[in-house]
């Protein structure tokens, strides 16, 4: 299974340099695709962000936003709900001070983690944390 950052996501919804690669990725998967709350949440400020810098219209926007969420409806995504275990497991990577990681990221991390999935990612520095420890992961480019 695939644990799906936001960072390899939202290619899927707004085309980009690995929009290809993503839409393939995606469709050729004989599993459920994994996202969290995290994710959603993150996609609803990547939205904002691009709209507010004029990299999205209002619709554009829209339009991407109905799409995702028709997807998470219809469940084309299982859907991971971080709970106190992976929040603890988040903060101890953290504390090690040995990456990058930031809040989120180490989030997404222990999601991944929890679940058993593979995590699948553009996030450089979060492929990096994840290598260092232990956790199965993948760049949307391999």
């Amino acid at each position: 299974m695939l644990y799906v950052d936001t960072s390899a996501l939202l290619p899927f919804y707004r085309k980009e340099s690995a929009s290809e690669t993503v839409e393939v990725l995606f469709l050729s998967h004989e599993q459920h695709l994994l996202i969290s709350e995290l994710v959603r949440v993150e996609f609803a400020s990547a939205l904002s962000r691009w709209v507010r810098m004029g990299e999205l219209t209002e619709p554009q926007a829209y339009r991407a936003e109905s799409a995702f969420h028709e997807d998470v409806s219809e469940s084309r995504y299982r859907l991971a709900r971080p709970n106190a275990k992976m929040f603890e497991r988040a903060m101890h990577w953290l504390l090690t001070r040995r990456t990058s990681l930031n809040t989120l990221d180490a989030l997404h991390l222990a999601c991944a983690e929890a679940s058993e999935a593979v995590l699948l990612t553009q996030d450089e520095a979060l492929l990096d944390a994840a290598n260092f420890f232990g956790i199965a992961a993948r760049s949307v480019h391999q």
